[in-house]
């Protein structure tokens, strides 16, 4: 290893041990830790805060604050980006669109244009109904002449047919520029609309206790170490709860607890839990990603496509093979199921890890709209604003409620 600096290996709580043993958050605080030993005049930074406690994104963002030279920051933690940028680069369909500002400027400029193609789209639409009306009413002026002349008597349609013949050519002709015109004019779309949901729970699952799951004076560890004492709680139907805390705290551990019904523990008989834990997916069927979906839920088509186009699958991504997903889509399919499965009690576990920033927006309109009662371990604190009702920090072995 290196020459790491002596604050940044303590402030990283760098570990001692190395290669196969480090987990992904141990890996991330020591090649933080190597990077920021040494003024370099440029740096390049691939989501540096994944696998970070919310202490140590603390702590980068404090280093990073200081740095003069050029800092080329690749982050789905939205903080990150209002703190430490300047300048956004959008990639988007193949191509790359500059953004002055941070994060939440770049988004009131995505806002600005979605109302401007709004409004140049409704602009549109009424532009080409105009002319489409327009086009009918000379067609019709044109054959109401036509028709107007073969009541006249004979020498009166002699008379008139010159001019009759002059007036109707001028009337199509002007039908024919307004068609030119309509094929001339460039469609303007309308920005994609969001779907609402409306997720229906079967009678089966409604749970009508106020508090589905207690928790009364449960120690918790793993092996011989201590993790949590004396843990008394009440989770109350409907919230979305998180737990924070440092690395190695003991989250995880407390979610698998409540899951697995330990010493302590007090809950519904009709508590079922869909649980979600980061790892590897890897899905075995060739089936369509819609097809995936039906197959694991109840809920009326209506609301499967709601909930998967709200994950960003629409179109032909449905159609899409679950052996085809990349690492991000199979995440965002797999949590998309657990809203859309037999579920009253959802466990996620750092959901939004390796999740982009649309991707996590999606999240947070899901979690919203879910009626359920969700526990959820995240270090994103924009997120976790956003979504939680409440929220307990295990602090010095304790749970302490925020």
């Amino acid at each position: 290893m290196q020459h790491l600096d002596g604050e940044l290996r303590s402030r990283l709580a760098v570990p001692t041990h190395t290669g196969e043993q480090m987990s992904g958050g141990e890996e991330t605080r020591t090649k933080l830790a190597a990077l920021l030993s040494t003024y370099y005049e440029g740096m390049l930074l691939d989501e540096p805060t994944t696998h970070l406690d919310q202490a140590g994104i603390d702590f980068v963002m404090e280093e990073l604050s200081y740095y003069y030279g050029t800092l080329l920051l690749i982050s789905h933690d939205r903080r990150v980006l209002d703190e430490l940028v300047t300048k956004i680069w959008e990639i988007d369909d193949g191509k790359v669109t500059e953004y002055v500002g941070n994060y939440s400027q770049y988004v009131e400029t995505k806002e600005e244009e979605r109302q401007k193609q709004r409004e140049e789209h409704d602009h549109y639409v009424k532009e080409r109904d105009r002319l489409h009306r327009a086009v009918e009413d000379k067609k019709k002026q044109a054959q109401k002449i036509s028709k107007g002349s073969k009541g006249q008597p004979n020498a009166n349609r002699m008379f008139m047919t010159k001019d009759k013949g002059t007036s109707q050519k001028g009337i199509m002709k002007s039908a024919k520029a307004m068609e030119q015109r309509l094929e001339q004019m460039e469609t303007v779309h309308a920005p994609d609309a969001v779907q609402s949901i409306v997720f229906h729970k079967p009678k089966a699952l409604e749970l009508h206790n106020r508090i589905p799951i207690m928790m009364d004076r449960a120690t918790i560890k793993v092996a011989d170490r201590l993790l949590i004492e004396n843990v008394s709680l009440q989770l109350p139907l409907g919230k979305t709860i998180a737990f924070t805390g440092h690395n190695g705290s003991g989250k995880s551990t407390l979610l698998d607890y409540i899951v697995n019904g330990q010493e302590g523990m007090t809950r519904s008989p009709k508590v079922q839990f869909g649980v979600f834990k980061q790892k590897d997916f890897r899905f075995t069927e060739d089936v369509s990603v819609y097809d995936w979906m039906e197959e694991r839920s109840d809920q009326i088509e209506t609301t499967i496509r709601a909930v998967l186009a709200s994950m960003q699958f629409s179109g032909n991504d449905l159609k899409k093979s679950v052996q085809d997903l990349s690492g991000g889509e199979a995440i965002r399919l797999v949590l998309s199921q657990l809203f859309l499965g037999n579920y009253n009690v959802l466990i996620l576990d750092e959901p939004t890890n390796f999740l982009d920033i649309k991707s996590v927006e999606a999240l947070e309109s899901v979690i919203q709209a879910y009626e359920g009662t969700i526990l959820l371990v995240s270090h994103d604190r924009e997120f976790l604003q956003r979504v939680s009702d409440v929220e307990y920090k295990i602090v010095n072995q304790t749970l302490q409620e925020q």
